[in-house]
Parts: structure tokens; sequence; C-alpha cells
């Protein structure tokens, strides 16, 4: 077969300067400014400016040749106010300190905003792993819980799944905390195989919880789903599910990428098909299932950035952090963006793309679907006792659509962007814990 692929040369996309800007000291603006702009208590903005702490472990590797070799691992518990930390840990070769921190922060935040009694943490191994062979791959998840086994805990800090890591990388981990504690522990961890008490609906709650967000915001905005066409970047296990819900509705998903480039195909494209041939090929390509076989259709393969740029009427960015910034940000067509990773639009985006009058769904509203199904198999854990699918759906359900309508309340009548408003609840709901253990205010007050 013959792929009838049309190439697409595009101007060269002004990216970022890495070694200028940090991801962390960009969340921190972030934070500063929204909180400023709502009037919150400088003591929460004090508070959440620091993380509570930082691990940083040298992880050795024994390789299969027989040699050592080794990695750096880090794990951050931002802040407990609200609860035991909860975040991913993510195996990349672009993991730093600045971007756990970064990501820690937000899920404290994106827990706050849907009322789970979590607080933020994350961590990650600097390394590329489709380097390693899968034994290494487990000895390496086994050294990392090592490290951490002090730093985590079921009511301390609980471990997930997270940019290439996933159930089975999991399970190596619960299994190594427990062989340490010489005891089961099993919401030490969520995101583990069901065998390994993992829950129900876990695989796709990202995706899931993300769909019902933009299912909400269509609602409020009357939009006709066939009218809607979606571009994705971004196509690992949040990006397919999402992808493959809002096409069951009859959204048009005209673009989707992958880290080697994008497809673009107006006439959109079958995400199954898609899906399907990425599994068996690796790479994202226009195709069209027939029984066991496949047939190409015309598309364009385009670039990442090519894809952010789309004239679209919803831009998803799934894939990592600060992929918008002021480089690209005037360039950004869609009327709608909703943040399905965690942070892929940076502070002097977010300014630009506001004043133009874009709405942005944030991420941490939009991707709050997966830490929120974990809070659930920590409960279940907790409990020794699984959910059925259709409760996890339905507690999915009721917990997202009920955050999205307090968000869209607030930001309607307040007349701020989405993001204001789910900053604005988040921080009232950590400030109230903190306003609980007593704050200058009350200690200045007379009896």
């Amino acid at each position: 077969m013959t792929e009838p692929a049309t190439s697409v040369t595009a101007p060269s996309t002004e990216h970022r300067d890495d070694a200028s800007r940090d991801v962390f000291t960009d969340a921190l603006n972030r934070l500063r400014r929204i909180a400023r702009s709502a009037h919150i208590s400088p003591e929460v903005i004090e508070a959440l400016s620091r993380p509570s702490a930082t691990l940083v472990a040298t992880l050795p590797l024994r390789r299969d040749d027989g040699s050592t070799e080794y990695f750096t691992g880090v794990r951050c518990r931002y802040n407990d106010a609200l609860g035991p930390t909860k975040g991913g840990v993510r195996f990349h070769p672009n993991v730093s300190v600045s971007e756990v921190q970064a990501l820690a922060l937000w899920m404290t935040l994106k827990c706050a905003v849907v009322g789970i009694p979590f607080g933020g943490g994350k961590g990650g191994v600097i390394v590329n792993p489709r380097e390693l062979s899968r034994m290494e791959l487990e000895r390496l998840s086994r050294a990392y819980i090592r490290a951490m086994a002090d730093f985590i805990g079921p009511e301390r800090d609980i471990p997930a799944p997270d940019v290439y890591t996933d159930a089975r990388i999991m399970g190596w981990m619960a299994d190594e905390y427990q062989a340490i504690r010489r005891a089961k522990s099993p919401a030490v961890i969520t995101g583990k195989p069901l065998s390994l008490g993992g829950s129900l609906g876990r695989d796709e709650a990202t995706g899931r919880g993300a769909y019902l967000v933009l299912r909400e915001m269509a609602r409020k905005r009357r939009m006709k789903p066939s009218d809607t066409r979606v571009a994705i970047q971004g196509f690992g296990n949040a990006g397919y599910h999402v992808a493959t819900l809002l096409q069951g509705d009859g959204y048009r998903i005209v673009a989707v990428s992958d880290s080697r480039g994008a497809i673009y195909r107006p006439e959109g494209l079958d995400i199954d098909s898609v899906a399907r041939v990425k599994k068996e090929t690796g790479e994202v390509r226009g195709v069209h299932l027939s029984g066991d076989s496949y047939e190409f259709v015309d598309h364009q393969r385009i670039s990442n950035d090519e894809l952010l740029e789309l004239d679209v009427d919803i831009l998803l960015p799934a894939a990592l952090e600060s992929v918008i910034g002021p480089w690209n940000a005037e360039r950004i067509q869609a009327p709608i963006i909703a943040e399905l990773a965690n942070g892929p639009i940076d502070n002097e985006a977010d300014v630009i793309l506001d004043e133009a009058g874009k709405l942005i769904l944030p991420d941490i509203l939009v991707n709050a679907g997966g830490v929120t199904v974990s809070y659930f198999e920590w409960v279940q854990n907790r409990n020794g006792f699984a959910w059925p699918l259709e409760k996890v759906r339905a507690q999915l359900e009721e917990t997202m659509t009920s955050a999205f309508e307090r968000v869209w309340e607030l930001g309607t009548r307040e007349e701020i962007s989405m993001r204001s408003a789910a900053y604005i609840l988040a921080l009232q709901r950590i400030g109230g814990a903190i306003d609980a253990d007593g704050t200058r205010e009350y200690f200045q007050t007379p009896n």
C-alpha cells in the first residue's frame, strides 16, 4: 500500500530558550499574578511559593551486560494542607527538579479545585526508557522506590503513572515498597494493574475527565459536535481516550500527533483505525480499517508546531508542558484551548491568549480525572473493596461536572478567565486549611 500523504513545510517556529526559561519560576509567576488580582491572602501565596520537601537521589542500575549506570531520580512533596501528597512518576530525558516542582504545584491546585483530600506531589527519573530492556526498566523502577521508600507512603505521598510509566511499572514499584516494609500496602501507589489492586476505569480516567469538561463547556456554548473540529497534540493514553469519546459524540477529530509528528485531515480521522495502526507500526497515520486490513486515506503530514496553529474550533495540547509560549501564541487560531497536558501554555502566552479572547480550559481542571480516579483507587485499597466500573464512571462524572460548574459560575459572575476562576477556587480551599491553623490576623486579634 502506498500512503498518499501530502508533505507540508511551514516556516520554522521560534522556540523558547530552555536555558533561560524555568518552568517552576514560570508556574510561580502565574500563581502570584492570579492570586494578587484575586486578593488572596499573602500567607497563602507564601505557603505555596516553595515546596515542602524535594528529594534528589542517585539510582544505580545494573545493565544487562553487567555494567552499572547511574540515573537521577526526583520526588517532590509540595503541599499537604489538604491531605497526603499525590502525583505521578515520569521517566523522561528532560525531567528536572524545576519541572517536578512545577508539576507538584499544579497537582496541589488540581486536587483542591476538584475537592479531593490530597495535596500535590510529583516525581521522575532522567532517562530515556526506550533505551532500556524490560528487565532494566524493572530494575530502575525498583531502584527508584528503594531511594524514595522513606519519602512516600499511603498516608504521606502516593505515586502514580505519568509520562512513559504505566500500570506494570506501578506494580513493580508497589511490590518493591511492600518488600521493604515487609507488609502489604496496596494504597501506597495508584494506577496499578487490576490484579494488584488497581481500579477499573483508571486507564481512561484522564481522557474521560477531559471529555466531561468539554461536554459541559459545549452545552454552555450550545456547540454542535458535527460542526466542531478538534486537533489533539499528543496521542498517548489521555489523547486517545478523549479523542474516542469526542468522536463518539460526533466531533470531527481532524489532527492528532505523537513525538514523531502529526497528521491532519480536514474531513476527520478514524481514531480507532489510527490507534490500531500506531500500536502496530509505532507512528500515527491516516488510515481507515476494513475488517482485518486497512487502507490509507488522503491526509497531510505536519509538525507538532503546525498542529498547534491549525484553524480548528478546539485545540487540545496533550503532550508536555510549555508548548505554547510568546514565540507562537499569536499564531494560535483555535478559539478554545483545553489543556490536557500539564502546563502546556506558559504564563506569558496565557496573558496573550486571554487578551485575544481565547477560552482556555485550564489543566488543573481538564486533566484532573486521572488523580480523581487515583483517589478512588486509594479509597478502594484502604477499604479492601473494589468498585464496579459503573460506579467509578458515575463518581468521576459527578466530580468533574461539579468542579466545572463551580469554575464556570465563578468565571462568569466575576468576568474572569476560567484559569483565574479555577486558581481562585483552589487557593480558597487551601487557604481555608491554612487559616484553620491560625494566621497572623488571628494571632494579632485581641481575645
